[in-house]
């Protein structure tokens, strides 16, 4: 299933859609073991970073293709129909590529950043979690200290997605030992000797086990031009969370449409044969289609949002905006969790099974992990505070 730009044309490039194709053979065959064994897709990013997928959306001035948010989406898509967690691996790289394409394109230490990523293919992940702040990323406990054009950092993350395989990781954490907990920067720390991870936690989940979130202390020095001018307070509202939304929600749909897609085969195996019965699961079937086509329409919408709402900074940091994308990963997240289940009460015994056709239990795993991701009670009542101060948008058109 393709995401298409507001001409209706296909987004992702015929050369990067063939590209990402290689990759998905790849993931699909390495997908189970990938769960079972709670392992990183090593196969499927060395394919990605061979395929020149990485730094994909980097600016073509510094060696990438700068594509957009609509064809990262798509690519999303792709991968996540064969493997959610090495989706939402590639989403979450994607999500730190676009904090550093909106924020850091004007400090020449990460403009030289980006030309790496492009030139090397490097993986990025993100520590914006930390022990005691609860689950807010926009609060923190550390703090950098800067010295001589030199920073230091000691961060006890609760989470870092892939922490061991990235080649960076971007952090947050309070501007000075002094400054309040929300006044926060973020930091580029390359995987260099000036980088040291202790993991603490391991990641042993229900779904999504191989992201590998474990957690970690991280400490790191370096140049103090790897810290973003912007702080990170308008990088999360400007950038951060409208790719996080709708990066994430790329990947619950494409678990959500290859979960349809397998409950759709057996429909119609099942018609075949019997032909002159309609099967059981049909009309479930046309109901969990309306979902997903729902589903794939807020995604589009949200895309087409935001690609407005980045031509004037004021709409991007509005309140109505923050609540519209909210409402993405909210809806997002349980629309997938329902078609998936929905899937399976179609499919019945062989969706349930492990290793038919039609199997969906990874898929169930993998999704349900869509409400925790930033609890969606955490987002509700963010957004029911921004709705005490804006009104809802009835409008159908720009």
């Amino acid at each position: 299933m393709n995401l298409v730009d507001s001409t209706g044309a296909k987004l992702a490039g015929d050369d990067a859609s063939a590209r990402m194709a290689r990759v998905v053979e790849i993931a699909a065959k390495a997908a189970e073991t990938v769960d079972r064994e709670g392992r990183f897709p090593r196969e499927v990013f060395d394919a990605l970073k061979s395929e020149r997928l990485l730094g994909i959306a980097v600016p073509a001035e510094l060696g990438g293709e700068g594509v957009s948010t609509a064809a990262i989406a798509d690519l999303i898509v792709k991968l996540a129909q064969a493997c959610g967690s090495s989706a939402m691996i590639y989403a979450m790289h994607q999500i730190q590529i676009s904090s550093l394409v909106s924020h850091g394109i004007g400090n020449e230490w990460h403009r030289a950043f980006m030309r790496r990523i492009a030139s090397e293919q490097l993986l990025l992940a993100s520590a914006t979690s930390e022990a005691g702040i609860g689950g807010n990323l926009r609060n923190s406990i550390c703090a950098v200290e800067v010295a001589d054009g030199r920073f230091s950092l000691t961060k006890d993350a609760t989470v870092i997605s892939y922490g061991s395989f990235a080649d960076a990781i971007l952090a947050t954490a309070r501007r000075a030992p002094d400054a309040p907990s929300t006044d926060q920067v973020m930091v580029v720390i390359p995987a260099d000797g000036s980088r040291v991870l202790e993991r603490k936690t391991v990641w042993d989940t229900l779904g999504m086990r191989g992201t590998c979130s474990d957690g970690f202390l991280l400490t790191a020095t370096g140049d103090a031009g790897q810290i973003f001018p912007k702080p990170f307070s308008e990088i999360a509202a400007q950038s951060m969370l409208a790719s996080s939304h709708i990066y994430w929600a790329a990947t619950w749909f494409g678990i959500a449409a290859d979960a349809f897609a397998r409950a759709q085969s057996f429909v119609k195996q099942a018609a075949r044969k019997q032909p002159n019965m309609v099967p059981p699961g049909a009309l479930r079937l046309s109901e969990a289609a309306a979902k997903l086509q729902a589903m794939k329409g807020h995604l589009v919408a949200a895309i087409r949002r935001f690609d407005a709402a980045e031509r004037d900074e004021d709409d991007l940091s509005s309140i109505s905006f923050a609540a519209e994308i909210n409402a993405l990963k909210v809806a997002a997240s349980e629309k997938a969790d329902e078609i998936v289940r929905m899937a399976m009460l179609i499919t019945g015994i062989l969706g349930y099974k492990n290793g038919t056709p039609f199997s969906v239990g990874r898929h169930l795993r993998d999704v349900t992990s869509a409400v925790v991701m930033i609890s969606n009670d955490r987002i509700h009542a963010n957004t029911s505070t921004l709705l005490l101060m804006s009104r809802f948008d009835t409008r159908l058109g720009g």
